[in-house]
């Protein structure tokens, strides 16, 4: 396996192999006094020395990450899952606190740091589709949905370690979570790849969900749709989203309703609209007759003399306000419906009907 040329980790600190965790503390401790850039003002290879021994430090005084480094050494294996270092955003003046050396910051200038930590954060909110059927998004309905989401892990709870395992400070982000990136002449922060945004690397993964505190869940939920809704309207299931960050709060779960047309509704806004045919007699004489609503059949009263394409309006059998507070109103346009084949008779008595009511409805359109 082919080695990096970085200087062996006891080497820099000038310890044996077999040194304890005090030898190696001391030796630190001896080191940072000597090349801490507070001493060393603009002094770059001070500067990179003391670079050098804090990656050193960070690695031998963590029992778990001197114990992989003593197997794999800077092999590419070490390389690829513990090493690349990055000192880019550190902290000279107060080193300690990024790099997580806080313990030991008193012995060596007399101060006290302390160690940032990522604050918690809201898990994911997730989107449901849901596409329903024209009534049932007018009245409202219960129904079950499945969907698949990451979920706590039983095993760790969430922890992401197993039983009695141990963490350690990422070093890409230091702790915090994030990192900086630069693109061109903008520079903004994103969530550490590294450590996913916890903050730490996990040095004893839980086997279950190999470390990351999740797992991918199929879980059955009971969904109540309210009355009123439309198309693209949201409704939220608070605490059904992904688990949190740090002890943070679950994210939420929002369904999308997609609502399908209706062959004999057309809804605007929460009034609906119905075209309904008539005949000739009904239109001359008038008639009550039955109207199709979202509630069943009601009675309407049509009155002599009704014209083709008159609106007749029904008051609250409408969709159902979302917000609450009553309902919208249905529009009913009336058509008359002509017999297509009329026999002699019928024809008669329409030519002896027009002599007897003359009527020239276009006399008055005129270019």
């Amino acid at each position: 396996m082919a080695t990096t040329t970085k200087r062996d980790y006891y080497e820099v600190l000038g310890v044996k192999r077999n040194a304890t965790e005090t030898e190696i503390k001391k030796a630190y401790k001896k080191l940072a006094r000597k090349y801490h850039p507070d001493v060393n003002p603009n002094n770059k290879e001070a500067e990179e020395k003391f670079k050098k021994i804090s990656e050193a430090y960070h690695v031998l005084s963590n029992k778990e990450l001197r114990k992989k480094y003593d197997q794999f050494g800077h092999s590419e294996r070490w390389a690829q899952e513990f090493g690349g270092f990055d000192f880019s955003g550190f902290d000279f003046k107060n080193p300690f606190s990024s790099a997580g050396f806080g313990s030991i910051v008193e012995d060596i200038f007399g101060t006290t740091t302390k160690t940032k930590t990522r604050a918690p954060s809201k898990g994911k909110d997730l989107q449901y589709s849901m596409e329903i059927g024209f009534i049932d998004a007018v009245k409202g309905i219960s129904t079950n949905i499945s969907i698949n989401k990451e979920a706590s892990c039983s095993e760790c709870s969430g922890s992401g370690l197993k039983e009695g395992g141990s963490k350690s400070t990422c070093p890409d982000c230091r702790g915090s979570g994030q990192i900086n990136v630069s693109k061109g002449h903008l520079r903004f922060s994103q969530t550490c790849n590294r450590c996913f945004g916890t903050g730490y690397l996990n040095m004893e993964p839980c086997k279950n969900c190999n470390g990351k505190g999740t797992v991918l869940k199929n879980e059955r939920l009971r969904v109540k749709i309210p009355a009123g809704v439309d198309t693209g309207s949201k409704v939220r299931l608070a605490g059904k989203g992904e688990p949190g960050i740090n002890g943070g709060s679950l994210g939420d779960l929002y369904i999308i309703t997609k609502v399908h047309p209706h062959p004999l509704f057309e809804r605007r806004g929460d009034n609906i609209y119905t075209e309904l045919p008539i005949t000739i007699g009904e239109a001359v004489f008038g008639a009550k007759i039955e109207v199709p609503t979202i509630d069943g059949q009601s009675l309407m009263k049509i009155p002599p003399g009704t014209q083709n394409g008159q609106k007749f309006r029904l008051y609250g059998k409408g969709v159902p306000h979302l917000k609450g507070g009553g309902r919208g109103d249905q529009y009913i346009t009336v058509k008359i419906s002509i017999p297509k084949n009329l026999d002699e008779n019928s024809k008669e008595l329409l030519k002896e009907f027009e002599r007897l009511n003359p009527h020239k409805p276009r006399k008055d359109i005129k270019v």
